[in-house]
């Protein structure tokens, strides 16, 4: 029994001991975390207090900075008013000197005016004193000689008048007309002079081209050759130039039939290379042909390049001397188009001459207004427009765009020398023997010339003449009157010229008179 209370005992004592140990080993641990909480609290507060100093001195820093820069301002702004006030000051001064010395100038200005004045009226007055005795004398004079003439002074002033504004009308009358036959005369001396002299100074061949040409060979066994098996070499040849060929009973020859001259040149020297072989089938005739349009095509360069020289014409674009070359074989109603283009150039050039203008840009112009008509592909535009579009295309002048444009008035001339090429080109074609027409053509042209001016009121009858270049008009006496004659003549030259193509120009006349017939029986 008595160890299990010695047990109990000892267990009790070793329980509150254990206790009084645990609760000692508690607080101590509970004051040593007090101790490091307070420790920790005091280093924040302290930490807080040095962030507080600094953000105060911070703050302190940014005040005196701040002051120290609206001071340096308030300093500034006191300066300038200062300034200011005293340029003020020293205006102000200056106005007050100025106003001192003006006003000492307009008293010492008032007396010597005072003066001046003074003397002035005695000056007046002596004036009035003669004037007086001037008029005085003047009528007198007057009635001494109205007395002598039976006329007043109005009257005669009026006679003189009226007989001097006579005089200078009727002088004014002459020499208005003699101005105006004189600016006439001249007029009239020196267009005749340019255009004789334009037309004298130049020369140009002329040669007619025709849509046919003939091929001569040197007997009929070649016939037989040139058209090959079942008609192969024909077809060939025709195929590779685009030319009809027309084997007929013609001796010794072959036609030559295309609307354009260049493909028939290419079809005569290959023919005549195929004849001179010997050698005649479809590769050999395509190799020929081909050979042959390789040198067309240089000799067209060279032609191109042998006009602009002859010309004197620099600086023009490989495409456009290549199209002057093809104007060789180009013709404009039989007239050949690249002689036509160099007498267009000369003719513009010398009549820019004789107007003082630039010769070489007229030259220009007038070698290239129908360019147009030369193009390697088809256009719906007319050939000056489509000339203007390629001369504008390759650098050329504006002056000459609008010359070739206008030189068919298909657009307004903006140039002086867009009516010289109008001029020249009309001179060229319109010239005798220049070119040749259709006789159909021709003739349908003067019937539609008689038919409009038949087709006005009054006219009895219309004749066109010297080759269409002329209508007379024979209007009714009793339905046209004079004046109706000279406006009847202008609308149908306006019309003419609106709705007709014509080369040159034409002159219309119109004729009335008044026939009185009696029979003395």
């Amino acid at each position: 029994m008595e160890p299990i209370i010695i047990t109990v005992i000892t267990a009790v004592i070793a329980l509150a001991a254990g206790i009084m140990a645990g609760k000692f080993i508690f607080a101590k641990n509970t004051k040593r975390q007090v101790e490091e909480a307070e420790l920790h609290a005091k280093n924040i507060v302290k930490e807080a207090e040095l962030r507080a100093e600094n953000i105060r001195k911070e703050k302190e820093l940014e005040a005196k900075e701040r002051f120290v820069s609206l001071k340096s301002a308030h300093e500034k702004e006191v300066n300038e008013r200062n300034r200011k006030l005293a340029d003020s000051e020293n205006r102000i001064r200056q106005k007050e000197q100025s106003l001192n010395q003006k006003e000492a100038n307009a008293d010492r200005q008032i007396k010597e005016n005072d003066v001046i004045k003074d003397s002035l009226n005695k000056q007046l007055e002596l004036v009035d004193k003669k004037r007086t005795e001037l008029e005085k004398h003047q009528e007198e004079h007057i009635q001494r000689l109205e007395k002598i003439a039976g006329l007043t002074a109005e009257e005669a002033k009026n006679q003189l008048v009226e007989s001097l504004k006579k005089e200078a009308q009727t002088m004014a009358i002459g020499m208005q007309q003699e101005i105006i036959d004189d600016a006439k005369q001249k007029a009239n001396k020196e267009a005749r002079k340019i255009i004789i002299q334009t037309i004298q100074r130049t020369a140009a061949e002329q040669a007619i081209e025709n849509s046919i040409t003939v091929f001569n060979l040197e007997s009929d066994e070649i016939k037989g050759q040139i058209i090959g098996r079942e008609g192969r070499n024909i077809r060939a040849l025709e195929a590779a130039t685009g030319v009809d060929l027309i084997v007929d009973d013609t001796p010794e020859a072959i036609l030559l039939s295309c609307f354009d001259p260049l493909r028939r040149e290419i079809a005569r020297l290959s023919l005549q290379r195929l004849v001179a072989d010997g050698r005649i089938h479809p590769a050999r005739i395509e190799e020929v042909v081909e050979k042959t349009r390789r040198q067309i095509e240089e000799q067209v360069m060279e032609v191109g390049e042998r006009t602009v020289i002859d010309l004197g014409i620099h600086g023009l674009h490989k495409e456009l001397v290549r199209m002057v070359g093809r104007m060789r074989y180009r013709s404009s109603y039989g007239q050949n188009l690249l002689m036509h283009s160099r007498e267009t150039a000369n003719l513009c050039a010398l009549m820019a001459s004789e107007l003082g203008m630039n010769p070489k840009l007229a030259k220009r112009a007038g070698l290239l207004h129908d360019i147009g008509k030369v193009p390697d592909e088809e256009s719906e535009l007319s050939h000056a427009l489509l000339g203007a579009k390629l001369a504008e295309k390759y650098g050329e002048n504006p002056a000459i765009v609008n010359a070739i444009a206008a030189h068919h008035d298909e657009v307004e001339m903006q140039y002086v020398i867009s009516p010289i090429v109008q001029a020249c080109d009309a001179i060229s074609g319109a010239r005798p023997g220049a070119r040749r027409e259709i006789m159909q053509q021709y003739l349908q042209r003067i019937k539609d010339l008689e038919t409009l001016a038949m087709s006005y009121q009054g006219v009895e009858k219309a004749y066109a003449i010297q080759a269409g270049r002329e209508l007379r008009v024979i209007v009714e006496s009793d339905k046209v009157s004079d004046q109706g004659s000279d406006k009847l003549s202008f609308e149908i030259a306006q019309k003419i010229q609106t709705e007709m193509t014509f080369p040159g120009q034409i002159k219309v006349t119109v004729i009335r008179e008044k026939r009185a017939i009696n029979v003395a029986r």
